[in-house]
């Protein structure tokens, strides 16, 4: 232990001394010192869990984090001794641990450090709360990166710069806001090439310093808890992604019409207006799938009323909505009316089923609704009385529900006390503990609910504030957030942010939720949130009675608007595929410059550009009046978008940025699925899936993933994943198709439509068979075709 003085005060910090034994059981390995027990458990090759008893005692494992179907499954393992450390060498990492202060050091198999202790594991008393303040340092290497941490408000690499976990009502948010809505506690470090992971699973308030006090160490730490975390080795960072979304779960397919537009704002009602904005969209003819309900479409604000005035017929007018194509996301808040003639009071009352202060009192405090209770959602009871509400509200027609308000926030608290004490499945605790889960746990009740009463048809849910994992069950959108041109910066960030931390299905209030965008930056927040997995306008209700629809700004701008939601629908099929690669494989939608190319330093604080999916390189316009926008492309070669003109990447490249178009860059060597324009997901019968083929001579592996797109069949195997691969020369084009599945889709056909194709050939093979093609259909370096969507083989030969 160690004396230290902080503010002329003294406290007492423990530090592991000299380990006088040690002891495997089967994965595990449990390393002694006087106070302290360090357990270290191979999950895998690449992931390890760091366990520490502070005083000699574990506390219960247990993590609302951690996926139900972990498995471990390391290839290998051993432990040998040495005369200063213990070593345990796994198939592709080294852990060192020395024998005089248990701090750990881990390296490749070459020896290369990836990720070293400084002080390491210390902790002391929090003696005005109880428990104990868990610390953890590490060296920062050289020249290291630092990405994750969710959707931290400011630049993408988080190098010397400090941030704290605890779920925050941040309306208005600035850059540097701290804290926000979400807790992940999960970053990347790259350096040297090598890319690892740490999720440190404690759900108290948790704090993470990148060098923002001591440049040279890094460091994360929570008052309260255990030091639990999970150590994972790339090398590459996508690497890293995957092994994250393992420990933590993966995310279910959603409908595919949860991937069109959604329209929202506080406040659509009455029911007249409503029709209105659905009757508009039709009309005027831009795609929409979802339109939302906020809190005026409740009874005085209680949950899972209806307004009797306002909506007198609800099934009548969600079913008008669902035969127009649109689904109805309704709000839900954790706040409870306190009404003694409220059903849902009386119930969550009677059964003892709200969070209580510790001297047994409610714990009440002031929502939209006035004095309010809160269930506590850390009780499983609670969370499935909760999922059982939802039976009427999906019985009205209801598909899909936004949690807000959950923080939780409390307006004349802020949130709610410490003293508030919760179930936590089975372990009394403080508000400290169950704070940072609250809402998470909210979203996986409610989210139960739906998949039980939407079933066989999938559910959505999209909360404002989660913790780790919650992934596997809802989408998140970034808050309360601004009409600015910084703010749509920030959605830009905190997207790419989120994606990378494990939470795909993410997106940003279009256009800003407070105050009014003109029609330029409404326009260009609109081109940014067609390449976000969560495709939604919101705004606020204000005073001039201003309306956000894709409008509400006059032709010039509501032509481009319409331009790019028809865009976000044509690519449904590659964004669909983005997200069963995410859902299956753990990778994320939204891939950051370094999460791609790695190796090329000048990535490392690169924010502006990212990939979406494997092939599409996004980069949006930042300022008012942008003529042209320098980009930064990765090696390999690019194809503008809209006008196919190449590039060669590994350096800037500088493209116009009329009003009409944003910087947008395909792979060369890469297929695009794409849907013709639809005004809503199963609008009408597709008959052919357009294929755009960007020629390149280089081998280039592209895929197709496709199911009934809303029920859950494809858990039965019925769907298909179907592999391309683009191995063309400069003399020939040659397209070969792989297909894995039996589910047979309506189209019959695919428009193959070839860009940038060297020569101009007279005709095309289809698994050996030639045919003539249409010279009407060749274009400024573009060939289109129509064959069989069963083909094996295509080949364009220069004449």
């Amino acid at each position: 232990m160690q004396v230290t003085t902080s503010s002329g005060k003294y406290s007492i910090k423990h530090y592991p001394d000299q380990v006088k034994e040690w002891k495997k059981e089967g994965n595990f390995f449990y390393f002694y010192c006087t106070e302290t027990i360090l357990e270290v458990r191979i999950i895998s090759d690449k992931i390890i869990r760091f366990r520490y008893a502070a005083d000699g005692t574990f506390q219960r494992d247990f993590s609302y984090a951690i996926a139900d179907n972990l498995e471990e499954f390391p290839e290998k393992f051993n432990i040998f001794e040495w005369e200063e450390t213990f070593e345990i060498r796994t198939a592709a990492i080294r852990i060192f641990i020395a024998r005089e202060n248990m701090r750990i050091t881990i390296t490749d198999l070459e020896g290369q450090i990836i990720n070293q202790d400084e002080l390491g594991f210390h902790w002391q008393y929090y003696l005005q709360k109880g428990g104990k303040i868990v610390y953890c340092s590490k060296l920062i290497q050289d020249k290291e990166s630092f990405f994750g941490l969710g959707d931290k408000p400011t630049e993408l690499n988080l190098k010397g710069k400090r941030f704290e976990n605890y779920g925050t009502d941040a309306y208005g948010f600035q850059a540097g806001t701290e804290p926000l809505y979400r807790n992940i506690p999960f970053y990347y470090g790259l350096h040297n090439g090598i890319g690892y992971g740490i999720f440190f699973d404690n759900t108290f308030r948790t704090i993470f310093d990148f060098g923002g006090e001591r440049e040279d160490i890094s460091s994360f730490w929570a008052r309260g808890g255990e030091m639990n975390y999970y150590f994972m080795y790339g090398p590459s960072l996508l690497d890293v992604a995957r092994s994250y979304t393992r420990i933590t779960g993966t995310a279910e397919l959603p409908p595919l019409w949860a991937l069109g537009y959604h329209q929202c704002r506080w406040s659509y009602f009455p029911d007249s207006r409503v029709r209105e904005i659905a009757d508009t969209f039709r009309k005027r003819q831009i795609p929409c799938d979802a339109l939302y309900l906020d809190i005026d479409y409740m009874d005085g604000f209680r949950c899972f009323t209806w307004d009797n005035e306002r909506f007198p017929n609800p099934p009548k007018l969600l079913s008008d909505l669902e035969n127009e194509g649109f689904k109805t996301v309704v709000i839900i808040d954790p706040g409870i009316k306190v009404d003694p003639n409220y059903e849902v009071y009386k119930e969550v009352v009677q059964n003892n089923y709200a969070c209580k202060r510790a001297d047994g009192a409610l714990m009440e405090g002031d929502v939209w609704p006035g004095k309010c209770v809160f269930p506590d959602f850390t009780n499983p009871g609670v969370r499935e009385w909760w999922s059982s509400l939802f039976r009427n509200l999906i019985s009205t027609g209801v598909r899909g529900v936004w949690n807000d308000m959950n923080e939780p926030a409390v307006f004349e608290l802020g949130t709610f006390p410490e003293d508030v004490r919760h179930d936590y499945d089975g372990e009394d605790v403080s508000h400290r503990k169950a704070h940072n889960v609250y809402g998470h746990l909210m979203s996986k009740a409610t989210s139960a609910g739906l998949k039980k009463y939407v079933m066989p048809q999938r559910p959505f849910v999209i909360t404002r504030s989660c913790y780790s994992g919650a992934q596997r069950w809802s989408s998140v959108w970034t808050g309360d957030n601004i009409s600015s041109w910084e703010h749509l910066w920030l959605a830009s960030v905190q997207c790419q942010r989120l994606s990378v931390s494990g939470i795909s299905f993410a997106g940003s209030d279009i256009g800003g939720f407070i105050g009014e965008p003109d029609g330029e930056l409404y326009t260009r927040w609109i081109q940014l949130g067609a390449f976000h997995p969560l495709m939604r306008t919101h705004s606020a209700s204000n005073e001039t009675g201003f309306n956000q629809e894709p409008w509400s700004f006059g032709e010039t701008y509501e032509a481009v608007v319409k331009k790019f939601i028809e865009l976000r629908y044509q690519l449904l099929p590659y964004i669909y595929t983005a997200f069963w690669q995410y859902s299956e494989e753990g990778t994320p939608m939204l891939r950051p410059l370094a999460f791609v190319a790695q190796d090329d330093e000048n990535t490392h604080y690169r924010h502006h550009e990212f990939l979406c999916g494997d092939h599409l390189l996004v980069s949006h316009v930042s300022e008012q009046g942008m003529k042209k926008k320098d980009v930064y492309l990765p090696k390999g070669k690019w194809y503008y978008y809209f006008n196919d003109s190449t590039y060669d990447g590994g350096k800037i490249v500088t493209v116009a940025t009329p009003l009409e178009e944003m910087p947008l860059f395909a792979r060369a060597g890469s297929v695009i699925p794409q849907f013709p324009i639809m005004q809503y997901v199963g609008e009408k019968p597709i008959e052919s899936v357009f294929l755009h083929v960007y020629y390149h001579n280089e081998v280039v592996l592209s895929r197709l993933y496709e199911d009934a797109g809303d029920h859950y069949a494809y858990k039965n195997l019925e769907f298909n994943v179907i592999h391309f691969k683009q191995a063309s020369t400069v003399q020939q084009l040659k397209l070969k198709r792989r297909q894995a599945g039996d589910y047979e889709p309506g189209y019959k056909t695919y428009t193959v439509i070839v860009h940038g194709l060297p020569f101009v050939p007279e005709d095309y093979i289809v698994d050996g068979e030639p045919f003539p093609i249409d010279s009407s259909k060749i274009g400024k370096g573009t060939v289109e075709i129509t064959i069989d969507r069963n083909f094996e083989e295509l080949i364009m030969l220069m004449p």
